[in-house]
């Protein structure tokens, strides 16, 4: 029979500071943190409860330091193995900086340990883990909507430059021009409208333009990362499952084990009683 050994002090210490009771509370604190650096920025507020406020966003610091150090005296160096553990380190290591002075500007980013969040709940991570494993095919839709931007630039800085410098006058203020067209956003009144004055058939400029960029290279992003999300789904699915499984293989090898076990005490009994 094998000897099971007892888990170390580490393990142990491990094992609470991941515990889901632990990290919700952790949760819980970052909401926390967030609402208290929102009432900061209310004069009105923090003349009233300021004291009371800062003391808050303290003592929540303080505890995301001390989580912090448990994990690392709990995971030694392999704590830096996940990303997400590096994420909350950096998060945190900002926050112990001196906001004062030249680092003056650290104070606006303490509003980041909200994004603690997304290491924290598994929806989340699953969701921007996704995002990641999608980077490299939304890289190539960039690179194709880079070349549709630089193929309407150079053909609107030749066609309407002369008239309209300041939507064409340059390859800049083409891309400009073409970046709030695909947006949508009051491109008919302010530009599409007046170039039409003078072209008329510049319509099958813009609508071509439109159709290229916003009704179908954007919509590429949407299918891959909606195709990549899928994906993670599945991984996680068949990832739980396998472990069901496995769980289930152990359950089942340790009764046939008892099973053996309690026939073999049987039959040594039967054969004393002979």
């Amino acid at each position: 029979m094998q000897e099971v050994t007892a888990p170390s002090a580490r393990q142990r210490l491990g094992a609470w500071v991941e515990h889901r009771h632990v990290q919700n509370a952790i949760v819980a604190l970052i909401v926390l943190n967030a609402l208290t650096l929102g009432l900061e920025t209310s004069d009105a507020i923090m003349a009233a409860q300021g004291p009371a406020i800062k003391a808050v966003e303290q003592a929540v610091l303080v505890i995301f330091v001390v989580e912090i150090a448990l994990k690392l005296i709990a995971f030694d160096l392999r704590f830096f193995r996940s990303a997400w553990n590096v994420f909350d380190f950096l998060i945190v290591a900002i926050a112990l900086v001196p906001a004062s002075g030249p680092f003056a500007i650290l104070r606006a980013l303490r509003i980041l340990r909200v994004l603690r969040l997304l290491g924290k709940i598994p929806r989340l991570r699953n969701l921007i883990e996704s995002l990641l494993r999608a980077l490299p095919s939304i890289g190539w839709v960039v690179f194709l909507l880079l070349m549709v931007f630089y193929i309407f630039a150079v053909m609107g800085t030749q066609l309407y430059g002369d008239d309209f410098p300041r939507f064409f006058g340059s390859l800049g203020r083409s891309f400009y021009t073409l970046f709030q067209i695909m947006t949508l956003e009051s491109w008919s009144m302010s530009v599409a409208r007046p170039v039409l004055e003078q072209y008329p058939l510049a319509w099958i400029f813009f609508i071509a333009f439109i159709l290229i960029t916003s009704l179908t290279v954007l919509n590429l992003f949407i299918g891959i990362i909606v195709t990549t999300m899928q994906e993670s789904v599945h991984a996680d699915d068949m990832k739980q499952r396998a472990e069901i499984e496995a769980r289930a293989h152990d359950e089942r090898q340790e009764m046939l084990r008892l099973i053996q076990t309690m026939h073999d005490r049987l039959e040594a009994l039967e054969s004393r009683t002979r």
